[in-house]
């Protein structure tokens, strides 16, 4: 396969730290993480595009800089308990375990989350854990998350995923119609939960019992 490197770097240049991502670790995560090898054979010539890209079952692995934010908006620290909803191509999954101690990623699409898991068990990763479930239920036998991240957009904000944040703990995830939405950031703090808008946003959308139908 090509090497990359040179790719990687102009991204973090031009389409993340342009724009204001300034984390050190999340930049070095962006830069070391192969994103080609989470896109299809015929994707790989455009993995480092400023864009979304389709990965199948409707599905796409997002934007280099929606990663970059919504992974800094976590303000991981190394040593967190991490919660992904939707694996998808398992890019995500790779940034966060880059980032944090452990990652628990629940997927609906088995084919995905097989997928996911080959590359990432083939690039070394062994601090990701998987599971075929409706992720808007979370993942409720590792309880409590100090992170976690929704890839998908959601009609309003799962109560289970509230409810399996710890004290402290930071929620990232898009809310709106299936159209468009707004990301959003929640913290628990002193038992209550406080919200911030963080920026408009378009996801695919979040299906299950407290997503869309």
């Amino acid at each position: 396969m090509a090497d990359f490197s040179a790719a990687r770097e102009d991204m973090v240049r031009s389409q993340l730290v342009s724009r204001g991502i300034a984390d050190p670790r999340v930049l070095r995560a962006m830069r070391s993480v192969p994103r080609e090898r989470f896109v299809g054979k015929a994707m790989i010539p455009r993995a480092y595009e400023d864009r979304p890209l389709p990965i199948g079952e409707d599905q796409t692995i997002s934007q280099p800089y929606i990663v970059a934010l919504m992974t800094e908006a976590l303000s991981l620290e190394g040593g967190e308990k991490t919660l992904e909803v939707g694996t998808g191509s398992g890019y995500q999954a790779a940034i966060l375990a880059e980032l944090c101690r452990e990652v628990y990623t629940v997927e609906r699409l088995p084919h995905l989350l097989d997928r996911a898991r080959r590359i990432l068990e083939t690039l070394g990763y062994e601090n990701i854990f998987f599971k075929i479930d409706d992720g808007t239920m979370g993942w409720e036998d590792h309880r409590p998350y100090d992170a976690i991240v929704v890839t998908a957009a959601a009609p309003g904000i799962p109560g289970p995923l509230k409810e399996q944040m710890a004290e402290g703990g930071r929620l990232i995830i898009p809310v709106g119609d299936r159209y468009s939405q707004t990301l959003i950031r929640v913290t628990r703090e002193d038992g209550g939960f406080f919200q911030e808008d963080l920026c408009g946003c378009r996801f695919v959308p979040l299906k299950g019992a407290y997503g869309w139908p």
